[in-house]
């Protein structure tokens, strides 16, 4: 039985890139308040990089001019990535490769489900492959990709479009800092947010 609820609410989102959140939190060591000179906890950190997939495909890479940036310790991306940055500083290039369990999670059927076109109602005209929406599900709200498309159904899938694929990350380390204040406390915020 499927979980979504007849009642869908539509509203298109970018596919996630690595800005996404993770829950869980992970044990990293405190920095020494002298010396924020390697990423520990609590550092604000930015850098550049490049993903690709188990084939060697480039499907992912940081803006020249536009790096990422966290503050490491808060579960702000995946959890591989930030366990390889653990000790670095800047100028270290890191080369590693992450198995799903640490990345975007393993794939799962039950998360892909077919709903009747007409449950999407005035809406139905923006279904197209490749569109990505929010689902009320008896789980609570989801996103979800359009993955396929008949005359009468619309299969969507739950799973992170990078769900079960071991992914190798390519890393040069910019800047590292001790955060703010202000910025653990708005990662705080956000994390507040998402569980209300």
């Amino acid at each position: 039985m499927s979980f979504f609820r007849y009642n869908i609410s539509i509203k298109i989102h970018n596919r996630k890139d690595l800005h996404s959140k993770f829950l869980g939190n992970t044990n990293y060591l405190p920095c020494k308040q002298e010396a924020f000179i390697v990423i520990c906890q609590n550092s604000a950190v930015s850098f550049q990089y490049k993903l690709t997939d188990e084939k060697g495909k480039e499907i992912g890479a940081s803006p020249e001019d536009h790096p990422l940036e966290y503050i490491h310790g808060l579960g702000k991306i995946i959890p591989g990535l930030e366990r390889a940055l653990e000790g670095k500083k800047v100028g270290d290039e890191v080369l590693v490769k992450i198995e799903p369990k640490d990345a975007y999670g393993e794939k799962f059927d039950h998360l892909i489900n077919e709903i009747p076109r007409a449950n999407f109602g005035d809406n139905e005209k923006d279904l197209k492959v490749g569109r990505r929406f929010q689902a009320d599900t008896d789980k609570g709200t989801v996103t979800v990709d359009i993955i396929a498309l008949t005359d009468e159904t619309v299969t969507v899938d739950g799973n992170h479009p990078l769900a079960g694929k071991t992914l190798t990350f390519d890393v040069k380390i910019l800047e590292v800092r001790e955060a703010t204040e202000k910025e653990i406390a708005s990662c705080s915020e956000e994390d507040t947010k998402t569980k209300h």
